[in-house]
C-alpha cells in the first residue's frame, strides 16, 4: 500500500477510543499513521510544523478544543473529525468540523470518514510533500446579510465614542419611525471600552467577552445574541458592552471573534461599531500577539460596509486624521467606503472650506467643498468630508442619559444613507471571482508613503 492517512489525535485522559485507534494503526488493520498528542499545544505545534496531515481526530471534551482549532486544522490542509460521546452533542459541523463520530465508533466508521473528508499521503518522504486541501470546505456560519449594514466608527481622542452613540441614535430613531423597532445595536469593540461608563450601565456583564466565548465552541440564535445586549431607552438602539479590562483581549480567539461578529450582524440589521484605530498585525510588525491584541479592531474594520474616520479640526487633530486615513487605506478599506469626519468643526463657512481644502490637498477629500446635505461619493472615489459642529453641554446630556442633539448624529446618518445607498453592502474580493489587474494595482502604495 503506497498511501495511508496521517492522523493527529487529541483526547481526554483514558479515553477508550484513543488507545483503540492506536492499536489499529500499530497492527496495520487500518490504513493510517496515528500521532497522539497529550495537549492542544502539542497538536497546534504539529500543525504549524509544515508537515502535511490528513486529518485531526479530536475528542469533543478535550481542553481547548474550539472553532479556532478547527480553523487552524483547515488552514493546514487537514480535515477535522470529532468524537462526541456526550449525552447532548453539539453541532460541530456548523463550527467547521467535517465529520462527527460517536464514542463507540468502529474501524470501518473511521476509515469511511477518512475516505470521505481527508486525503491519503504517500509513505515516502511525507515531510516533503505539499500540504493538501481537504475535500470539503467547512460551511460558513455567516448569515446572508442582504440589506444589513455594518458601520465602524474609528478614531482616538476626538469624541469618537459619543459620535458612535449619536449615529446609533439617529439610525435607530429613523428605523423606529418606519416601524422597525430594536434594529440597531451599538457594539463597543475598543480595548479601553468606555460605552458602559457613557451609558451609565447598571452592570458590566454580559458583553463582547461573553459573546465571543459563546461562539468559541457553539453558536447562538438571534434571540440569544439579543439577550446579551442592553436596550438604551429613549435613543432607539441596543448596546453591546465591551471588555471590562484592557487585558481581557488575551482571552479572545480570532476565529471566535469573527463568528461572534457574524452572529451580531445576523441578529441586528444595523451594527454601529465603536472601535480603535490600532490595526497592526503580523504582516506589518511580525508579531502574532499584536495581531491577536488588535483582533476586535481588525475584525470590525475589515468587515465594515462603511468606515467613519473621526478627527478634529485643529492642527494636531487634522494631522492625526490624515494619518488615520492612510492607516485605514493601507489596511485595505476601499477608498469609496471611507468617510472623513471632522468633529467640533467651526461654524464659519470659510473655516469649514479651509478644513475641507486642507484634507483635499493631502489626497483625501473631494475636489470641491461639500455640503452636509450631500455627503455621497465623489467622482474620485472618496466620500465627502462630514463636518460635525461643536455642540454645547454634550457632557451634561451624556451624564443625565438624555437624548443626544440631532446636530451630532444627523450629519453622520445622512452620510451613511447617501454612501451606502449608492454602494450597497460590501462584498469581499473572494466572493466576486478573479478581477483584471491594471497597472499600478499591485504593491503596497500606501505603506511606502511616509506620513509625517
Amino acid at each position: 500500500m503506497n498511501h495511508r492517512y496521517v492522523v493527529l489525535g487529541l483526547a481526554r485522559p483514558r479515553a477508550p477510543w484513543f488507545a483503540e485507534v492506536g492499536r489499529w494503526a500499530t497492527a496495520g488493520s487500518a490504513p493510517l499513521e496515528f500521532i497522539r498528542c497529550v495537549a492542544r499545544e502539542e497538536l497546534t505545534a504539529n500543525l504549524a510544523s509544515g508537515r502535511p496531515f490528513s486529518a485531526v481526530l479530536v475528542d469533543a471534551g478535550s481542553h481547548g478544543f474550539d472553532r479556532d482549532l478547527i480553523e487552524l486544522a483547515r488552514t493546514a490542509g487537514s480535515a477535522t473529525i470529532v468524537v462526541d460521546d456526550t449525552p447532548a452533542p453539539r453541532d460541530w459541523q456548523a463550527l467547521g468540523a467535517h465529520s462527527v463520530l460517536g464514542g463507540g465508533f468502529s474501524r470501518a466508521d473511521l476509515v469511511l470518514a477518512l475516505d470521505t473528508h481527508a486525503k491519503p499521503l504517500p509513505r515516502i518522504d511525507a515531510e516533503a510533500s505539499q500540504v493538501l486541501d481537504v475535500h470539503r470546505e467547512p460551511e460558513s456560519v455567516a448569515t446572508a446579510l442582504g440589506d444589513h449594514r455594518w458601520i465602524s466608527v474609528v478614531g482616538a481622542g476626538a469624541g469618537t465614542s459619543v459620535l458612535a452613540m449619536a449615529l446609533a441614535q439617529a439610525l435607530g430613531e429613523d428605523r423606529q419611525r418606519r416601524g422597525d423597532d430594536d434594529e440597531v445595536v451599538l457594539a463597543d469593540l475598543c480595548l479601553d471600552a468606555d460605552q458602559a461608563m457613557l451609558h451609565g450601565a447598571p452592570d458590566i456583564v454580559p458583553g463582547v467577552s461573553e459573546l465571543a466565548e459563546a461562539y468559541r465552541s457553539g453558536r447562538l440564535e438571534a434571540a440569544a445574541v439579543r439577550d446579551l445586549t442592553f436596550a438604551v431607552h429613549g435613543r432607539g438602539y441596543h448596546l453591546l458592552l465591551g471588555l471590562r479590562r484592557h487585558r481581557d483581549w488575551a482571552a479572545l480567539r480570532p476565529r471566535s471573534v469573527a463568528a461572534a461578529l457574524d452572529g451580531l450582524a445576523g441578529a441586528y440589521p444595523v451594527v454601529v461599531a465603536d472601535t480603535d484605530a490600532d490595526l497592526e498585525g503580523e504582516e506589518e510588525c511580525g508579531s502574532v500577539e499584536i495581531e491577536e491584541r488588535n483582533v476586535l479592531a481588525r475584525s470590525a474594520v475589515g468587515r465594515a460596509d462603511l468606515v467613519l474616520a473621526v478627527g478634529t479640526g485643529d492642527l494636531k487633530g487634522l494631522h492625526a486624521l490624515i494619518r488615520l486615513l492612510w492607516r485605514l487605506r493601507s489596511f485595505g478599506v476601499p477608498t469609496d467606503r471611507l468617510v472623513p469626519v471632522v468633529n467640533r468643526a467651526p461654524r464659519q463657512p470659510r473655516a469649514r472650506a479651509e478644513l475641507t481644502r486642507a484634507i483635499r490637498d493631502l489626497g483625501f477629500a473631494p475636489s470641491t467643498p461639500r455640503d452636509d446635505d450631500d455627503p455621497g461619493p465623489e467622482p474620485n472615489g472618496l466620500a465627502g468630508v462630514v463636518l460635525v459642529p461643536n455642540v454645547r453641554r454634550v457632557d451634561q446630556v451624556v451624564r443625565d442619559g438624555g437624548r443626544l442633539p440631532d446636530a451630532l448624529g444627523q450629519p453622520l446618518a445622512r452620510a451613511v444613507d447617501a454612501v451606502l445607498g449608492e454602494l450597497g453592502p460590501r462584498v469581499d474580493d473572494d466572493d466576486v471571482g478573479p478581477q483584471p489587474v491594471r497597472p499600478g494595482d499591485l504593491g503596497h502604495r500606501f505603506d511606502d508613503r511616509a506620513v509625517s
